[in-house]
């Protein structure tokens, strides 16, 4: 049976736009990006929000990598909705959209870079969520946009931060969000928003996947899929493997075992629960990111969180 609680927590900072994909840095800060601001924005103990770099577009996911450097999946930027009780919400893609891409930031200058505007000819759509691999590479969902009466197909696609390599390893997926590693490395997790379903697949080699035949719509295999209306967005692993994965509309964090078991859902005062981030000195801290009202919590976690893969950042 699902455990129940509520997130709780401390409040960290309010007033936030649109706050997604954050990185616990060692300071007590926290990195995240603003969609809404189009900024990478460092929140600090006491609340206080600082500008690292303004990105334009819609900076979405953020990982820190090898070289002490962010890497950002940058969406090309929504238009937002407000509903009447205040809370923000994406509807669509921005009428100054351009592309999507994949940028990296230096942490103490500002200073950005675009290493990735697409892949064989074609254009990343919505980058959105990333994970490094500890190898010299990252993991990224593209999401995809809707635009009128169209909604790009989604991919998964792998590439070296050095700018190098870049490589689609799944499409079609549908509107795949969250990603994420096991704590060996070697199966990559997917979570599809508008599905509420987690994928897994077997990594095989440098942004190579075994996939599965038919009838697997992309080659995954399924871990859970939860019943109800509600919609999965990006995801990070516990050290012992469970994966938590933020959960809107029903806002919250669901926590899933690698055999599927929904273990606990943690809910949330808000529908809006995009992401979250474990760190402190044990790795039992959570700052979840509750984005439609602007909201950076701290919680307590029951266990704790997995080290990423291949992060080094500034201060260790």
């Amino acid at each position: 049976m699902t455990r129940m609680t509520q997130l709780g927590g401390r409040v960290v900072a309010k007033g936030l736009q649109f706050p997604e994909g954050p990185v616990a840095m060692p300071d007590g800060s926290v990195v995240l990006v603003e969609i809404a601001r189009q900024t990478l924005s460092r929140v600090l103990p006491d609340g206080r929000c600082l500008v690292v770099a303004r990105l334009g577009g819609g900076p979405n996911g953020a990982a820190v990598g090898p070289d002490g450097l962010c890497y950002v999946c940058n969406n090309g930027g929504f238009e937002f909705g407000r509903e009447p009780d205040g809370l923000v919400r994406p509807v669509r893609r921005a009428d100054d959209y351009l592309t999507g891409r994949i940028e990296r930031v230096d942490l103490e200058t500002g200073r950005v870079d675009t290493l990735y505007t697409g892949c064989d000819a074609v254009s990343l759509k919505g980058p959105n969520d990333i994970v490094m691999d500890g190898r010299g590479g990252f993991w990224f969902t593209d999401l995809g946009k809707i635009h009128g009466r169209k909604m790009d197909r989604g991919a998964v696609y792998y590439a070296r931060t050095d700018g190098s390599l870049i490589r689609e390893a799944v499409h079609p997926i549908l509107t795949p969000n969250g990603i994420g590693l096991s704590p060996d490395g070697r199966t990559l997790y997917v979570a599809e928003t508008e599905t509420s379903r987690l994928w897994s697949f077997e990594i095989t080699g440098e942004g190579e996947l075994r996939k599965l035949p038919f009838p697997s719509p992309h080659g995954g295999a399924l871990v859970a899929g939860l019943p109800g209306y509600q919609r999965f967005d990006s995801l990070k692993v516990e050290a012992g493997g469970n994966i938590c994965v933020a959960t809107l509309m029903r806002g919250g964090v669901s926590v899933i075992s690698p055999e599927g078991e929904w273990l606990e859902f943690h809910a949330a005062p808000e529908a809006y629960c995009t992401n979250l981030a474990f760190g402190g000195a044990d790795l039992r801290k959570a700052w979840v990111t509750l984005s439609g009202f602007g909201t950076l919590v701290e919680v307590d976690w029951p266990r704790a969180g997995l080290r990423l893969h291949g992060q080094r950042l500034p201060g260790e």
